[in-house]
């Protein structure tokens, strides 16, 4: 008989198959956060799901021989959906359920419920490997889009990339929820010293829904959502929205509680590791020395020298809050040579994920 530790070091590997693994650590935190989010019930099933959304059905046929009902899995899979462990949708009548990551996932289904030992245990496997295994391919979850303000009128942005563009084009849903890492730094006793705002995730279509059902956020207009996003470019926030053509949420994200801006700040050359067309340069004769662009900066990469501002290119990833926020206008965004093209949607991405890995497994054997 399988024991209750070995149930989450299983789930432990099933869920490390997924786009965003989950690997092991030597201190076991890993198992410390399945253990807050699974039953040992709940953990058994989460391994019998797929990243791929299947229905019902399907996947009683791979757990009817432990002689649970139909009815009863279905009521298991439904307290997990509840708790934010596991996605599900409908089609045609019937529920199609499949497994979450940690990130983007779990996480941030924990919001508004999120507890001090969970805050800590994360940052914890944060430190330990889930930061290496979530830049482990390069390819991002999130990428980065300039604040409105940050690029000329006259100038072409792609469709991608310019945020009003993205709502304005929106045929569902828009709910906002609370950012569940500021509300963990809240937790723990840390809060932001960014910003008061907690409202700013703005979720869409489907993801939308979802959230809606599980009580997590509000339904909001177009309007509203400009004036969220106006409100987090004034207080100096990143646009990060999923890093697809069509994302399904946005985030404003800043340097002191974003997991995943804090995390890219300890790698020595964050633009490397980051989806975004553009980069930040100072003209350094108008530059006026007021270092307004430097205490801005959510990525550290604005810096002094003499007085006058200087951009380290392999920290900058061209969300243009130092060019908002310079007085002179000594600082403008520039377009990378080479545009970076999102995928197509977020089957596309983490399938790319997916085929990086297995050809950095290839390079490897």
């Amino acid at each position: 008989m399988t024991t209750k530790g070995q149930v989450y070091r299983d789930l432990q590997k099933h869920l490390d198959s997924l786009p965003i693994g989950y690997p092991a650590t030597e201190s076991g935190v890993e198992i410390r956060i399945l253990k807050r989010l699974f039953t040992p019930e709940e953990a058994r099933m989460a391994t019998k799901l797929s990243i791929i959304a299947e229905p019902l059905s399907e996947i009683y046929q791979r757990v009817k021989n432990t002689r649970v009902s139909i009815e009863k899995l279905e009521q298991v899979l439904d307290r997990m959906v509840h708790k934010g462990t596991i996605m599900v949708n409908t089609r045609d009548g019937e529920k199609y359920y499949r497994n979450a990551m940690l990130a983007v996932g779990m996480f941030e289904l924990q919001v508004n419920r999120l507890t001090k030992g969970f805050v800590e245990d994360l940052l914890q496997y944060l430190d330990e490997a889930f930061a290496e295994e979530l830049y482990r391919t390069k390819i991002p979850q999130l990428r980065t889009i300039p604040v409105e303000k940050s690029i000329p009128y006259e100038r072409h942005v792609s469709t991608y990339d310019d945020v009003r563009q993205i709502v304005e084009s929106l045929d569902g849903p828009i709910v906002v929820a609370n950012c569940v890492c500021r509300q963990a730094k809240d937790v723990i006793g840390e809060s932001c010293t960014c910003t008061n705002l907690r409202e700013t995730c703005l979720v869409f279509r489907g993801a939308a829904k979802h959230h809606l059902d599980l009580g997590l956020a509000r339904p909001i207009t177009k309007k509203e959502a400009f004036d969220i996003l106006d409100k987090a470019e004034e207080a100096g926030l990143v646009l990060q929205p999923e890093n697809t053509q069509r994302p399904s949420f946005i985030c404003c994200c800043c340097g002191d509680c974003c997991a995943v801006l804090t995390t890219v700040k300890k790698f020595p050359r964050p633009a490397d590791l980051y989806a975004t067309n553009y980069y930040a340069q100072v003209d350094p004769e108008s530059c006026m020395r007021c270092g307004t662009c430097v205490d801005r900066c959510q990525l550290e990469a604005v810096a002094q020298v003499n007085g006058v501002s200087i951009v380290t290119r392999d920290r900058c990833i061209g969300c243009g809050i130092c060019v908002a926020n310079c007085p002179p206008n000594a600082i403008q965004l520039k377009k990378k040579g080479e545009e970076s093209l999102p995928p197509e949607n977020t089957k596309a991405l983490y399938m790319n994920i997916m085929l990086r890995k297995a050809g950095d497994r290839e390079e490897k054997e």
